[in-house]
């Protein structure tokens, strides 16, 4: 406005049109470069259920809007409808279309007993779903908060250039009066010829470019992430990935799939059926995931009613009274921290012991399938120079079997660890490391090391709802190799800022040389303005092309 109203009072009228028009074909461009960066998170909000078919007692359906639906409710999802809210399939089979919460195009089948998360697609089939969470805490209205309130998070450039352009403009501003007053009056008096200049100088120096296309290119990035199942909730975390030497994992359910198996049994006194009848009783309020393999293991039944007592360590096993008798389900440690011999060799794998009234009568050997991308990530870490350590509880034999699979180094893999070890565990890692540790984990046990580290990542698709609280970037499908896509993610961001602001700064410091000798018009002044923001918008815009 001042470079128009100016430009007229010198009767230079073609550059006052020209300056207005040309911030106009600007300002459109810009328009149109940031309206397609908001449409990955326009798309996420689409996901958003507008309705759910709730069935009644008296087998009537309601249609009501998903903020009122109960925990426990039925509800009926037909096909081509989006599922609500998250609960378990009761009734049905169908094939479900996650690709807008995890950015997998695969469909998966769902059937009785499957878990299905609100924000799917239900594709053929009608299915009765158990609601298990209210609407406010369901998987789709958390992610449209996170990804809402990302921008609130700003990362230390996004602040630098607001804080930048806050000192900037004021500055140039004084500067424009300067050239244009001060030169004539001290120098030779030509005010035509600067007051010319310092318009010229006044376009030039605008910061849109820098205001507008850094916190664009954040925006942009946690847009792509969000539209490929990587949830990174503000700026701040995304400008940390940039900086990282460190990822330690968490093991179960983080590089290996968490659905346990029994595989083996040993009794060493009684029966077979008795061991797991006693081992079911000390799980059955097991929320663990090898506290349910053994509960869903053979056709031994148990009543609730029979279990007197029940006392849950953490990390260690449970105790149990159970029709009179003293139950110890856990390690080997928590036997014999009851002075309970177990007089037989350390076995490989993950083994539950089982006591009876203090005496030890067998053991249940468990398996954890691995990650199909576990290796595949970890060896692309170890190729960029990042090291890799894995935490476990698993003891050391079973703990260096899974380090050698996955090709984690043997002094590098942390076994026999407690909940409350993982913690100091990482600070001795986070002490060694000279820029900053990832801590990737998705259990109610992993949210203070979570916490903890430089950033969190945990599992959103399996993880406890603490873990994906505590942790700054979650992971929609669970698969490891989305750390990769992330740290990929974070240094493309940075390259782009690094990019804009070199490039907008570079050229606007050679043009206001230039336009102050002299040599510069105000056609060349508005592209180094307008001409530079439309690219270096464009350019933050291009982090949501497909190909990266």
């Amino acid at each position: 406005s001042i470079a128009t109203v100016g430009a007229l009072a010198l009767g230079d009228f073609g550059e006052a049109a020209g300056v207005m028009i040309f911030y106009k074909i600007g300002e459109f461009f810009q328009d149109m470069a940031v309206n397609n960066s908001k449409k990955s998170i326009e798309k996420l909000m689409s996901i958003k259920p507008e309705f759910a078919n709730v069935k009644d007692k008296n087998g009537t359906i309601e249609m009501m809007n998903p903020s009122k639906v109960k925990v426990g409710d039925i509800l009926i999802i037909k096909p081509g409808e989006r599922v609500p809210l998250d609960g378990v399939i009761v009734l049905g089979t169908t094939t479900l279309d996650k690709s807008a919460l995890t950015g997998e195009s695969v469909p998966v089948i769902g059937e009785v007993g499957s878990e299905i998360l609100s924000g799917s697609i239900n594709i053929n089939g009608t299915i009765e779903v158990k609601t298990t969470k209210v609407y406010s805490q369901s998987t789709v209205s958390r992610i449209i908060d996170m990804v809402q309130s990302a921008g609130s998070k700003k990362a230390h450039a996004e602040k630098f250039i607001t804080k930048f352009a806050r000192y900037y403009t004021p500055l140039v501003v004084l500067m424009a009066i300067l050239i244009g007053v001060g030169v004539p009056v001290f120098y030779d008096g030509n005010f035509k010829l600067w007051f010319s200049r310092a318009l010229i100088f006044l376009v030039i120096s605008c910061p849109c470019a820098l205001v507008l296309s850094v916190p664009l290119t954040f925006f942009s990035s946690i847009g792509k992430g969000s539209k490929d199942g990587i949830l990174i909730k503000g700026g701040n975390y995304l400008e940390r990935l940039k900086n990282i030497d460190t990822v330690v994992f968490d093991k179960t359910g983080t590089l290996t799939k968490g659905s346990f198996k029994v595989t083996k049994i040993e009794v060493m006194k009684g029966s077979e059926k008795h061991l797991i009848e006693y081992a079911k009783a000390g799980e059955f309020y097991s929320n663990h995931p090898i506290g349910k393999a053994i509960l869903n293991y053979g056709d031994v039944e148990i009543s609730e009613w029979d279990i007197q007592g029940h006392n849950e360590k953490a990390g260690y096993g449970v105790n149990a009274l159970y029709s009179g008798k003293e139950i110890l389900v856990g390690s080997r440690k928590f036997l014999e921290s009851h002075n309970i011999n177990v007089e037989l060799p350390e076995a490989f794998g993950t083994v539950v012991y089982v006591a009876v009234d203090s005496e030890f009568i067998g053991r249940i050997f468990v398996e954890d399938e691995i990650k199909e991308n576990s290796r595949k990530t970890i060896d692309e870490l170890k190729s960029q120079g990042i090291d890799v350590y894995m935490l476990t509880g698993d003891n050391k034999k079973t703990g260096k079997h899974i380090g050698d699979i996955l090709g984690i180094d043997e002094d590098k893999v942390c076994t026999n660890l407690l909940p409350q070890d993982k913690v100091s565990k990482l600070e001795e890692i986070k002490s060694k490391s000279k820029k900053g540790t990832i801590f990737v984990g998705d259990g109610i046990n992993d949210a203070p090391v979570l916490a903890m580290a430089d950033i969190g990542i945990s599992m959103g698709k399996l993880g406890s709802d603490i873990a994906i609280e505590s942790s700054d970037i979650v992971l929609m499908n669970d698969d490891p190799y989305k750390i990769i896509e992330a740290l990929h993610l974070g240094q493309k961001n940075n390259q782009v800022v690094l990019e804009n602001v070199g490039f907008a700064l570079g050229v606007k410091i050679v043009v206001m040389i230039l336009g102050v000798l002299g040599i510069a018009n105000l056609w060349l002044a508005i592209f180094a303005d307008v001409g530079v923001s439309v690219l270096a918008v464009l350019n933050a815009s291009k982090i949501l092309s497909k190909k990266n």
